[in-house]
């Protein structure tokens, strides 16, 4: 690797600390990115969003965050610290001010994907903000930018808190808080490596800290994601239950939707099933009891029946010959 120079160095802090200021345009494009992202999630469009994460610069002053860290620059840093605290609290009251007037009765698959972060989203955050910072340092890339802002989403989250809180859905709004911080510290933490990489900064204090609160999400991210891996094989194993001749609750059984309560003791399981017959009793303990062998451990389960009523132009009732 080529030895970085004193001016390049010098004028990388200087772009940096251009891109972390709080200015006209910095607020506008947060304002205009949190309208876009909130009301995205409000009408549940994938298209909207992703529009928001395009228009949101809040990557820009984590990257001097990160620099001013390694640096020990205080003005970098403050100045990074800054922008991002005024941006996350503003955007958080927009959105809670949006969600109070419209107050929706229950929100959408937008907002509940973010909600339950997982290991997998850390993931995406420090190969995103990796990406981020090494298209700084190789300007020719630059049009990566655009790419890392969407995978990583950081206005989305902001937004749902804000919506969660207007509704006083208090898991929700923890949930959509910890994606935030998930991405924010994955993205500083990515760009110090690359920084470090690349011979723009020296390894400190500063990068042990970020890394060890980077750590500290590992708990609660590793919980989300191997509860996630247990409701994935819940629901597969309920799918090959369904599909068993042997125990069938009834043909043309299709199961929409599964929801599990783990917080019951034992876990409480809600399958939303489309059937043309009726399901008894006796069928979900028979269901009940063979999935709870295939799991190994006790479930309790409530079907939630969709009726399929089949209507044939056979069926219809000719009217009588004069």
């Amino acid at each position: 690797m080529a030895k970085i120079s004193i001016d390049t160095v010098k004028q990388m802090r200087q772009e940096l600390l251009e891109d972390s200021q709080l200015n006209f345009n910095f607020m506008i494009l947060t304002i205009g990115a949190c309208l876009i992202a909130t009301f995205g999630l409000v009408s549940n469009s994938a298209a909207v969003i992703i529009g928001a994460m395009i228009v949101a610069p809040l990557m820009m002053p984590l990257r001097g965050a990160a620099f001013g860290a390694l640096e020990g620059d205080p003005q970098l840093l403050g100045e990074a610290i800054k922008s991002i605290a005024i941006a996350t609290l503003f955007s958080t009251l927009v959105s809670w001010s949006i969600g109070r007037v419209i107050a929706l009765p229950e929100f959408g698959s937008e907002v509940l994907a973010r909600t339950e972060p997982t290991l997998l989203d850390l993931g995406v955050a420090v190969t995103a903000g990796a990406i981020s910072g090494f298209a700084k340092v190789r300007p020719k890339i630059s049009d990566a930018f655009a790419g890392t802002a969407i995978a990583v989403a950081l206005m989305p989250p902001i937004c749902v808190v804000g919506l969660s809180l207007s509704q006083g859905i208090w898991n929700y709004s923890w949930g959509a808080f910890l994606l935030y911080l998930t991405n924010l510290l994955g993205i500083v933490l990515a760009c110090m490596l690359v920084f470090i990489g690349a011979g723009y900064a020296k390894y400190n204090h500063a990068f042990n800290w970020t890394l060890g609160m980077a750590s500290i999400l590992l708990i609660p991210l590793g919980i989300s994601f191997f509860q996630l891996l247990r409701q994935a094989q819940l629901h597969h194993t309920i799918k090959s239950i369904l599909l068993n001749r042997t125990i069938t609750v009834g043909q043309m059984v299709e199961l929409k939707h599964t929801n599990v309560d783990w917080s019951a003791q034992p876990p409480r399981v809600y399958l939303t099933v489309r059937s043309n017959n009726q399901i008894s009793p006796n069928q979900v303990h028979l269901v009940e009891n063979f999935l709870s062998k295939e799991m190994g451990r006790p479930f309790t389960l409530v079907f939630q029946v969709e009726q399929i009523q089949e209507v044939r132009a056979k069926d219809s009732v000719e009217s009588p010959k004069e």
